[in-house]
């Protein structure tokens, strides 16, 4: 049964197609939620299909999703065919259901990896400097706080010595100087296997954009190769990284970027820890929790291969994994 936004949404889904596109007779369907305030559904009318985007503007900012999608013309994302930013409605070209991620395997994944660098490429092409907010230190740090407050005081219930904190400021100071001293580029954000669609015959559909910044060159690569829900053998994560410094625009110094990448996805896995703590405590999302552990993986992959960070990896090693485990037996 429907609630009465999603009756408010679907009638002015059809009325707007009926003015642009001079079509009747509908079918409406859920598509999915995510993890934000999102609902999308699906239109279908005979052969042709369109995305409902309901986002109400009290949680979510419309306005920035479509001068985003203006921005990835290059690439193949949504298109924004009508909206209505007071109600918070949007209506979308339709990319399919077919995820990057559930198609993933060893003999697929080269294929479907090296296209997903292309379109990474080019998005990193678009001038956006002046469009997009800048993925500044102030930003880096707020992500990586909700490591301490949503994993690791809230879900581990940890109470941090001052030794504690201050290793945490100083691992937070490295890679936020880690990710500025990058070269600058148009960043999705969230680039990642469930953010991909396979398509036939066409570039990979590129969606959930709206938080994208102007930041590091090595963030959505990273997020691509390292995804918090795939995990690949470091060599082929490696080969992948060598395609994307051969393809790109940029000079890259090999052994320069690698440590960019590592020190970017420390950042990134630390902050997604806590941002699935918070989805669970603060959303009612429980399901991301499951999660948790491939991330706090590559946080001890990551910092073990660097001796500046020995303190925050044995501490790791050594207190967050088996109160980790302690966790999971209580459960």
């Amino acid at each position: 049964m429907m609630n009465a936004r999603q009756q408010l949404l679907k009638e002015w889904s059809q009325q707007t197609l009926e003015q642009t596109e001079k079509l009747s007779d509908y079918q409406w369907q859920l598509v999915s939620g995510d993890a934000s305030f999102r609902r999308y559904y699906r239109i279908i009318s005979g052969d042709n299909s369109w995305i409902c985007v309901d986002a109400p503007p009290e949680h979510e900012n419309s306005e920035q999703f479509i001068k985003i999608a203006s921005l990835l013309s290059q690439v193949n994302a949504p298109k924004v065919i009508a909206y209505d930013l007071e109600q918070g409605f949007m209506l979308l070209s339709d990319l399919g259901d077919q995820l990057y991620l559930p198609l993933l395997n060893e003999q697929s994944a080269d294929k479907l990896y090296q296209a997903a660098i292309q379109s990474l490429i080019k998005m990193q092409q678009i001038d956006s400097a002046k469009i997009l907010p800048a993925y500044d230190a102030k930003l880096l740090n707020q992500e990586m706080e909700l490591f301490r407050e949503w994993f690791l005081l809230q879900h581990l219930q940890l109470t941090l010595s001052s030794d504690e904190n201050q290793m945490l400021d100083q691992l937070f100071q490295w890679l936020t100087d880690s990710a500025l001293e990058q070269p600058q580029v148009f960043v999705h954000r969230d680039y990642h296997s469930r953010n991909i669609m396979w398509l036939q015959d066409q570039p990979p559909g590129i969606i959930d954009f709206q938080d994208a910044v102007q930041g590091p060159i090595s963030y959505d690569l990273l997020s691509l190769l390292r995804d918090c829900y795939i995990e690949w053998p470091d060599y082929q994560v490696q080969a992948w990284m060598d395609y994307f410094i051969e393809q790109s625009d940029w000079e890259l110094d090999k052994a320069q970027f690698i440590q960019w990448f590592d020190w970017m996805g420390l950042q990134r896995h630390i902050k997604v820890a806590g941002i699935f703590a918070r989805l669970n405590y603060r959303d009612g999302k429980a399901a991301y929790l499951k999660d948790i552990p491939l991330t706090l993986r590559y946080i001890v992959r990551q910092a073990e291969k660097y001796p500046q960070l020995d303190e925050f990896s044995d501490w790791m090693q050594q207190k967050i994994l088996p109160a980790m485990d302690s966790l999971k037996q209580v459960q």
